[in-house]
């Protein structure tokens, strides 16, 4: 035989294995007898409750329903689509699992612990935030901070118009509308917004804070999915109507203008620039937190978060080009891989710490959901608008001026960024939690004390 033909029959050969070898089922990576040994292994794990509660007992229950929910929400076709896929899936069972009862109790505890107590969360978006950051070229940062906080108004104002029409429509004074809804919503979430909102309510009006608090987080709850929602929606938009976005990595729509070629050099990247990607989140994050608890923790009254310090921190250290290129380019790499590879583990564990189905369910009237997606919708509009007019694409500027403006904070963040496959942005979405919700909190005082 030719060596002509061995070499052609080797060729065929190679291409068929390659073919069964994509045909083949894979979760997560995995062949599907690998995933059904984990899931065996886990679920009874689970039933004899003989899984540990530390650090590695979270990631293996958060794994396992993430990617177990995170792979069927990807195949079913109009799920997939247009609500959300995998990242919703695993948001949503999570929460179920909870509000069914079927997570032992010890599990619900250990793994709420894991994404609060033990900070998981917080390395998340720290890393996230971060490599966001600096990945943006120092120009088009300064440019797209410059003209993110009027993007920010105007989906408070677009909501502030919306929500009053809706509430007008079911019969609810205008002043109503903003007190108890347009601000709870837009807030900047729970710790940041209805429990700060609640305390100014008292403080000024004299009434119950515990009776303001109950009715402002159950709006928030239903706005909160809402939110998530639209952003599968805004993603699937922007799948079919490409001019309105930059596809999550982009914010300014014309960014070449500001883009100075000479300053794109290829970059060699190592696993030492990957850890010190970390070390340099780190370091951000405790800036931040020195500042927010110490130096200065408010501003004219308003407190200052420390994801919204360590934005501008790290957006100041990019902008002045005193991190090298290769350091920037390690943080960018383990951004990437933290967005990537733990979607489906932060969202599960939003799920399951951060969402009360129950919560939600007693919240549902018709009214309720009415005026909160309309609020919503404002705020979509509104800094879609905006955003459009200082130059940004306006369905990215909905996702992060808009979105993460009207959910429940960083939870509601990253929920929202999963949804719509924007995880990048998570610095616009940080600044509109935390200096948006920040402005909230100086309009409702001022607002309680004229109109309460």
């Amino acid at each position: 035989m030719s060596e002509a033909k061995v070499e052609s029959k080797a060729a065929v050969g190679t291409k068929i294995v390659e073919e069964k070898s994509k045909s083949k089922v894979k979760m997560f990576g995995m062949p599907l007898y690998m995933y059904g040994i984990f899931a065996v292994i886990m679920v009874a794990g689970l039933l004899t409750e003989t899984i540990s509660t530390d650090l590695a007992g979270g990631f293996a229950i958060l794994y396992f329903l993430g990617i177990t929910f995170g792979e069927i929400g990807d195949r079913i076709p109009i799920w997939k689509e247009y609500i959300g896929g995998g990242a919703i899936l695993a948001f949503l069972g999570a929460a179920y699992l909870v509000y069914a009862g079927i997570l032992p109790e010890t599990y619900v505890e250990s793994t709420s612990d894991f994404m609060a107590g033990t900070g998981f969360l917080t390395l998340f978006i720290t890393v996230l935030i971060t490599g966001s950051i600096l990945s943006v070229n120092r120009k088009l940062l300064i440019r797209s901070f410059a003209g993110y906080i009027p993007a920010v108004l105007g989906g408070l104002l677009g909501a502030a118009i919306l929500g009053s029409v809706a509430g007008l429509l079911m019969g609810i004074p205008f002043t109503e509308v903003i007190m108890l809804y347009v601000l709870p919503i837009m807030g900047g979430g729970n710790g940041g917004g209805a429990i700060p909102l609640s305390e100014i309510w008292h403080q000024v009006t004299g009434e119950s804070q515990d009776g303001y608090y109950s009715f402002a987080i159950a709006i928030l709850t239903i706005a909160n999915i809402v939110a998530i929602f639209a952003g599968a929606l805004l993603n699937k938009l922007g799948e079919s109507q490409k001019g309105l976005t930059g596809n999550g990595s982009d914010l300014i729509r014309n960014e070449k203008a500001f883009i100075d070629t000479k300053e794109k050099k290829e970059v060699k990247i190592t696993h030492r620039e990957i850890a010190a990607g970390l070390v340099l989140a780190a370091m951000f994050y405790a800036l931040g937190r020195l500042f927010s608890g110490f130096i200065l923790p408010s501003i004219g009254g308003v407190v200052i978060h420390q994801y919204a310090y360590m934005v501008i921190f790290v957006a100041i250290f990019n902008a002045i080009g005193i991190i090298p290129d290769e350091l920037k380019g390690g943080a960018k790499r383990l951004q990437t891989f933290f967005s990537g590879q733990f979607i489906w583990v932060i969202m599960a564990g939003v799920g399951i710490a951060y969402t009360d189905l129950g919560e939600l369910f007693a919240a549902i009237t018709l009214g309720n959901v009415f005026i909160a997606t309309i609020i919503v919708l404002g705020a979509i509009a509104g800094s879609a608008i905006v955003g459009y007019l200082v130059g940004f694409f306006p369905i990215d500027s909905a996702v992060t001026a808009g979105l993460c403006m009207s959910n429940r904070g960083g939870s509601g963040d990253l929920a929202v960024l999963g949804a719509a496959k924007r995880m990048e942005l998570i610095s616009y979405g940080q600044i509109a939690s935390r200096l948006g919700g920040g402005m909230v909190l100086v309009i409702a005082s001022i607002f309680f004390s004229i109109f309460a």
